[in-house]
């Protein structure tokens, strides 16, 4: 577990000086420089956009090999969890780093049972809501605002308030997500069940009336509960850094939560499933298949196959080989027969699964493909398809915060940057400027913009 004792040379060309970098290593996955001294001893930054390969934590809790076709949770493979395993054993597993024992699964999810009412104070809080507000707006504010209402788990270098705080946003963020899906139809909320699974319990929260009895249905508990643990985590992604960075400033956890949200709100994050589906519906037609996979194909046109392909697998994401099945089954039971939609997606499937240029480039259907058509499937409407992601990454943000905050050594992120602009000048007076090239819009007479060009 330990470091091997290994360096890596880097010498400047310009001046001759040479300087030793430590080379770290984990138990998986490639071994990383530790560019600490560098400007210490050196003078330089490193440039990294996007933070591609650059490491900027240690972490034990999620191990991807997107080479492979990897995902591990605690070391676990992801097949081996979604097939025996359920999201709050999951949970657990993520949070406390090992398998609970019957007693302890029996003691958190009682836990986590116990705490998915959320303030009644907070039902007034989503009327200050417009009717038609995105269900992730909602979801922002409404979870930002709960560090006002649990002021006994705020102390973040408390580890009992950190756990609580832990409990209450897995088992709340279910209840919030139904309440913003219900305030956005304009139906009274439903309060959460204690006698019902975690998914199974969001269900009802989603799709139940006062008016009638709501029987969960076991193909959609059971497809909802998958999905969740296929989500649950994902190393270093946007949103989890986010989460992160935000709690490296002493940020209480709610607030760090909602930062996630807001991070994973953006379309090339938490919105994969979305496109997908309005991918389908541009292509519109069985027979407008093969049109569009050459589209797919010609570099020069915008067109591309949403849900196909991964940033971090270059191989077959392992969550979609899950899930694949699993979209098959609900299509059959729960889905209807006739949608075109649903035809039209397992033929493109079925033809780009056989498309020798997918298939050297490795553009396989990942779990963004199949997790839309499953949610479709459950009548959950298009624009809660981010806010179900929220609900299951809420375990692996939090895991990875009370990671970061019991560090030792943690201290707050602050990236560095080449600067760009303007050397250092002196103020001019305003009467001796020029007109820059593109200045300020200004506003007309209607408040209309103009460019003063």
């Amino acid at each position: 577990m330990g470091d091997k004792k290994h360096t890596l040379t880097l010498t400047d060309n310009a001046t001759g000086k040479a300087i030793e970098l430590p080379v770290r290593y984990g138990t998986e996955g490639p071994p990383a420089v530790d560019i600490g001294p560098l400007y210490r001893d050196f003078g330089y930054f490193t440039y990294d956009p996007g933070f591609v390969s650059t490491g900027s934590c240690r972490s034990a809790i999620t191990f991807i090999d997107g080479d492979q076709g990897v995902l591990l949770y605690r070391g676990y493979p992801i097949e081996q969890l979604a097939e025996k395993s359920t999201f709050l054993e999951v949970a657990y597993l993520l949070l406390y780093g090992e398998l609970p024992s019957q007693d302890q699964l029996d003691g958190f999810t009682n836990v986590i049972v116990r705490h998915t009412m959320i303030n009644e104070s907070l039902k007034s809080f989503y009327q200050g809501f417009y009717h038609d507000a995105h269900p992730m707006a909602t979801m922002v504010g409404v979870v930002g605002s709960l560090s006002a209402f649990y002021h006994d788990s705020t102390d973040i270098r408390n580890p009992q308030h950190r756990e609580i705080a832990a409990h209450r946003l897995i088992a709340k963020m279910p209840t919030i997500a139904g309440a913003s899906y219900k305030h956005s139809i304009g139906e009274p909320f439903v309060y959460p069940k204690n006698s019902l699974s975690y998914a199974g319990n969001f269900l009802r929260m989603m799709f139940a009336v006062p008016s009638e009895e709501y029987v969960v249905d076991p193909v959609a508990e059971k497809a909802l509960d998958l999905i969740f643990i296929l989500h649950a985590d994902h190393e270093q992604n946007a949103s989890t850094s986010t989460v992160r960075l935000a709690g490296s400033s002493g940020a209480n956890p709610f607030a760090c939560i909602a930062s996630g949200i807001a991070a994973l709100w953006g379309p090339a994050h938490g919105g994969a499933n979305e496109a997908v589906l309005r991918m389908l519906a541009q292509i519109g037609d069985v027979k407008h298949i093969p049109q569009y996979l050459a589209k797919a194909k010609d570099k020069n046109d915008p067109f591309r196959l949403m849900g196909f392909g991964h940033r971090v697998y270059k191989n077959y994401d392992p969550r979609a080989r899950i899930i694949r099945k699993m979209c098959h089954e609900v299509l059959e039971k729960v889905g209807d027969q006739h949608d075109p939609l649903f035809e039209l997606a397992l033929r493109l499937e079925e033809l780009a699964l056989k498309d020798d240029y997918f298939i050297e480039r490795k553009l396989y259907p990942n779990v963004d493909f199949y997790s839309g058509l499953i949610y479709k499937a459950l009548g959950i409407p298009t624009n809660m398809f981010t806010v179900m992601f929220a609900i299951a990454r809420t375990v692996g943000w939090v895991a990875q915060w009370m990671e970061m905050i019991g560090e030792p050594d943690q201290k707050i992120g602050r990236p560095r940057q080449i600067y760009d602009g303007p050397a250092a000048r002196d103020y001019l007076p305003i009467r001796r400027r020029k007109s820059a090239p593109h200045g300020a819009g200004t506003a007309d007479l209607n408040g209309e913009a103009r460019n003063t060009d």
